[in-house]
């Protein structure tokens, strides 16, 4: 349980409350057993509830008081909380007759011992404590030799392929879910071949094999993956500084700056990690969803536990989780080959536009490709419900309904511009990417600058306003309004959990060392307190130096950027990466800051598109790392991983890949004839790198001023920050006022994050989801809480992990080679309007639509 001071009965967050006594009363009229209650409650296993027990017994009611009053401040408003659990203890705290004659109150009171114990030896979330050990064996090994070899050899081996395929059509990307699949039966061959021999340094003996393969050693691997597996975003700004097609820039080439760059941004994400860990790694209320199912494949692997569970199908269950992983695995495996290469309609299965394919207005409500994707079945492949890193069996199901109602209203939206043809959208395609001319063109960037790629007024004013679709506006106004929106919900919602983590970040600094200190006494907390923590100082380092490295890149070079880019990242960063942390953290929804830093970056440098791509990687990658080291730091946290180790395998993993990729990418520039051309050899055609180009050029010289700003066409869209900023207000007290169960699981941010992922995707992405996540959290856990605890997670890992295997053997053996399969289940998803998009208004021949040339400036 996170522990922060308080005084006195508090009801709620600041906000008067009358909490009627008699609440417990009128709900248990039928008397159930305390160990029933707590164990639907709390969705609570035998095995956690028999562990709880065993504590609420020494627990006294002078004891519990505080530590329940602690629950309701963090929890009250927590979706994740069990919501029957804060009714129970508003009444038993709003009760004062309870702490007069105890005695009169037995049965409550031990219900409170019990749910008072269950958190404090436990996880209050049954999510967490379906996987998450709350034991620890300090003996452990972790920081073996075998352990960093293989997490080295994943570092070199992940961010070269990476690299090398990014700029490939279609690209390749392999991430650590596949390495920890590897490093399994990789570690068990080190512990069967290798001999125990080895040396004692300081005091402590490094043995090349020190025993069997550990769980620690496992993730220990898979967290050196998990930073190394992307390649660094600065790569992206020298593929359009150096090369000819684009600025032509050849100092770029030079290593040395390539370098400093790409260290510059990696390192910075990672010290504001390490300074914040206080906000999203050591509460309890900061799940990080995505992690479960990184851990439930370690689990997998390493826990010989194998209870039988009762299952849906009406009989006991007794398969171990290692043989079920294998078994879906395999079932994923071979199923995935029938939606992406054998059967592409399973994938695409916008089934009603097949039935008239050329009609604009069915195709656009219901297309897959290019429509609104309004279907009641719209896929039968597992891989398109992960389109953004949101598998609904891992994120809660009160998030990705939140999505798919944010989703459907956006598409109101769109539809509603693009039929009214608001904008001049009904000439476009109703949910592109792109951007367009006129004439309903692609945007050609290059009439709008001169020979070295700044901005020339007068060409621009003699070609277009640049325009864009439906979809596009839409995703901005959505964007602009979640910005606004998670830092008055963070405000309201989390405000006593942000003051408690500056008060512990202010004691590490004052005493000089780390840790969670006393504010954090959950388990976990409590189990990682016994090994040394990193210092405060360790992370401000790390951070002094990106920053040095970065201002040494920027300023010795011809960047026409100046060196206080950095440290306007750095503010981006420390605005929001609390708010945006504890969001994904609770939910599994991640706000990206590509969008703000493009329109303050360009709004800053206007004509100067180096600088704006500058500009959006420190203030976007900054915060995006930091979520992703905190992310890696809370995988660490829940299996124990010593901290010091943890930080150690971060950095190192980051330094190679840096180096890896940077490498690479010279060969790439150097080596590669024709590179980033249609002339390229193996499709390496930068597609990637191309649209970072044209976004580059566009917004930072053309500029965000002239499209969204004083008589820019779309400034009305800028209604979306006010609008972003009341949401979560009027949720909050509407929730406080009208005080139903349901309003709980209103979660605004979620909500308007589901209007983010629109062009290019839709409704066809986002609603499948809906169903399978409410079978899994809602009808499985409810009624099944054994099964689902014991498979859930395992299922997810072992879905993603085949999927992954699977893609990569079809892309070498197939794809590769330019092996295809023509038939009509793998061409009926690209005719008529699905395979070109159509507008609903056509531009006469020698005419175009919007401003007259010479009207706009």
């Amino acid at each position: 349980m996170d522990n922060i001071e308080v005084k006195g009965v508090v009801a709620s967050q600041d906000v008067e409350e009358k909490t009627d006594p008699d609440v417990y009363r009128k709900s248990s009229d039928i008397e159930v057993p305390v160990d029933t209650q707590v164990e639907s409650d709390f969705n609570v296993t035998e095995d956690d509830l028999a562990e709880a027990k065993e504590l609420a017994g020494r627990l006294s009611l002078e004891e519990i008081r505080p530590m329940i009053e602690k629950v309701l401040i963090i929890h009250e408003n927590d979706p994740n909380f069990p919501y029957g659990i804060i009714l129970r203890i508003k009444a038993f705290l709003g009760n004062e007759a309870i702490f007069e004659n105890p005695e009169k109150h037995a049965v409550l009171i031990e219900e409170m011992k019990l749910e008072a114990a269950l958190i404090t030896v436990n996880s209050p979330y049954s999510e967490v404590r379906a996987v998450v050990d709350n034991h620890d064996d300090m003996s452990m090994p972790c920081g073996t030799i075998r352990s960093w070899v293989i997490g080295s050899g994943f570092a070199v081996l992940l961010s070269f392929i990476n690299q090398l395929f990014s700029i490939r059509q279609p690209m390749i990307t392999v991430q650590a879910n596949v390495a920890q699949l590897l490093a399994f039966p990789l570690g068990k061959a080190a512990e069967k071949l290798l001999p125990d021999v080895g040396f004692t340094l300081f005091g402590v003996r490094h043995s090349l094999n020190p025993g069997p393969f550990s769980r620690k050693e496992h993730m220990l691997i898979t967290i050196m993956a998990n930073v190394s597996w992307n390649f660094p975003y600065t790569n992206n700004i020298i593929w359009v500084q150096y090369l000819p097609t684009y600025f032509n820039q050849s100092y770029a080439g030079q290593f040395s700056y390539q370098v400093l760059i790409a260290l510059s941004t990696n390192y910075i994400g990672y010290g504001m990690a390490g300074i914040v860990r206080r906000f999203l790694v050591y509460p309890s209320y900061c799940v990080w969803p995505s992690s479960l199912v990184t851990i439930a494949l370690n689990a997998a692997f390493h826990n010989d536990k194998n209870a039988p569970v009762e299952s849906p199908f009406g009989r006991v269950v007794t398969l171990s989780r290692i043989k079920f992983f294998g078994l879906s695995f395999a079932a994923m495996f071979v199923y995935f080959w029938f939606p992406n290469y054998i059967f592409t309609a399973l994938s695409i299965f916008s089934w009603m536009s097949w039935i008239a394919p050329d009609n604009v207005n069915l195709s656009t409500i219901t297309g897959f490709n290019n429509g609104l994707g309004i279907n009641p079945w719209p896929t039968w492949d597992w891989n398109t419900l992960l389109f953004d890193y949101t598998d609904p069996l891992m994120i809660p199901f009160f998030s990705t309904f939140n999505k798919f109602v944010g989703g459907a209203v956006a598409g109101c939206v769109i539809a509603s511009f693009w039929y009214t043809n608001t904008y001049n959208t009904a000439y476009l395609p109703i949910n592109s990417n792109r951007v367009f001319d006129n004439t309903g063109g692609l945007y050609n960037v290059s009439a709008a600058v001169d020979e070295r790629g700044l901005f020339d007024a007068a060409r621009y004013e003699a070609y277009s306003f640049p325009f864009l679709s439906a979809g596009y506006l839409v995703e901005y106004m959505f964007f602009f309004a979640i910005y606004t929106a998670i830092l008055s919900y963070a405000f309201l919602y989390h405000r006593h959990e942000i003051a408690m983590g500056f008060r512990a970040l202010y004691r590490s600094f004052r005493r000089g060392g780390g840790g969670g200190g006393e504010l954090y006494q959950d388990v976990h907390n409590k189990l990682m307190a016994k090994y040394p923590e990193v210092p405060e100082w360790w992370y401000t380092i790390v951070l002094a130096i990106a920053i040095a490295f970065g201002c040494a890149g920027i300023a010795n070079w011809e960047t026409n950027t100046s060196p206080g880019v950095i440290f306007y990242g750095l503010a981006l960063c420390v605005l929001f990466v609390v708010p945006i942390g504890i969001v994904k953290a609770m939910t599994g929804v991640e706000v990206t800051l590509n969008v703000l830093a493009e329109f303050i970056g360009g709004s800053f440098v206007a004509g100067n598109a180096l600088a704006m791509n500058f500009f959006k990687s420190f203030g976007y990658v900054t915060c995006a790392h930091a979520l992703l080291f905190s992310q890696d730091l809370k995988l660490a946290h829940y299996i124990k991983i010593p901290p010091r180790q943890t930080f150690a395998a971060q950095i190192i993993g980051t330094f190679i890949s840096t180096f890896v990729s940077v490498g690479v990418l010279n060969f790439q520039i150097n080596k590669i004839p024709n590179v980033c051309t249609l002339e390229a050899p193996n499709r390496f055609t930068c597609p990637g790198i191309n649209t970072f180009f044209t976004a580059s050029v566009l917004w930072g010289t053309v500029g965000p001023i002239k499209v969204f700003g004083q008589n820019g066409m779309y400034t009305w869209l800028l209604i979306g920050f006010p609008i972003g900023l009341l949401i979560p207000i009027a949720v909050y007290y509407m929730n406080k006022k009208l005080a139903r169960p349901w309003m709980r699981q209103i979660h605004p941010v979620a909500m308007l994050y589901g209007g983010i992922p629109w062009s290019p995707y839709n409704l066809s992405y986002i609603w499948p989801a809906v169903p399978i996540a409410y079978a899994s959290w809602i009808y499985l856990k409810q009624r099944y809480l054994g099964f689902w605890s014991k498979y859930n997670f395992v299922l997810s890992a072992s879905f993603s992990s085949a999927i992954a295997i699977a893609a990569i053997i079809i892309f070498f053996t197939l794809q590769w080679t330019e092996v295809t399969l023509n038939w009509w289940g793998n061409d009926v998803t690209s005719r008529g309007c699905e395979g070109t998009a159509c507008t609903l208004y056509t531009v006469p021949e020698g005419e175009y639509f919007g401003p007259r040339i010479g009207e706009f400036h």
